[in-house]
């Protein structure tokens, strides 16, 4: 697991509750969004149960005694879908995903990397993509499926791709 870097809010006990005072809780969810995208990433994961998250190491401070209730998570990932960084999986919101990049800013890269590897016109399979060795030092390699296909849904809206089904195989071409 990657190292983090925890914010000097993290040893402070009310980052923990989410404070009244507009403009206090406007920082408090700005540093709360980037400790969860830098965890996440570091631990290569994008998606918080928040029945289950409470005791992990991001929402539970054990030094200091604090832990961030399931009221106050589901706060700060409401939060984050406002700007597109998180959106719930199921209608109960206990399950979210979390985006270290917008689905845009996933789609780009990929695009980039697909023309820069002169990837045009022909077709990778979502495996390739996230697994093989050609993106090994990309980003998205190794991205959840889920995330991977939404952020190629998103390009194909743009018409730079088209996604395909052949043998029990997802594929994308790009354009």
């Amino acid at each position: 697991m990657g190292e983090i870097s925890w914010p000097w809010q993290y040893n402070f006990p009310p980052f923990f509750t989410i404070q009244p005072h507009t403009e206090t809780r406007i920082k408090q969810l700005e540093a709360w969004h980037q400790l969860i995208v830098e965890y996440l990433k570091s631990t290569k994961q994008s998606t918080i149960d928040i029945r289950k998250s409470q005791n992990t190491p991001l929402f539970n401070n054990t030094s200091i005694n604090r832990k961030l209730s399931q009221e106050a998570i589901l706060i700060i990932l409401e939060d984050m879908a406002k700007t597109g960084r998180a959106a719930p999986i199921d209608k109960s919101k206990n399950i979210w995903e979390v985006y270290w990049h917008s689905l845009d800013e996933w789609g780009n890269m990929i695009y980039s990397w697909a023309s820069n590897n002169g990837l045009n016109n022909s077709v990778c399979t979502i495996f390739e993509l996230r697994e093989g060795e050609n993106t090994v030092d990309e980003e998205f390699h190794g991205l959840d499926v889920n995330i991977l296909i939404k952020a190629l849904k998103r390009l194909e809206t743009k018409g730079r791709c088209e996604l395909m089904e052949f043998d029990d195989n997802q594929g994308v071409k790009f354009f």
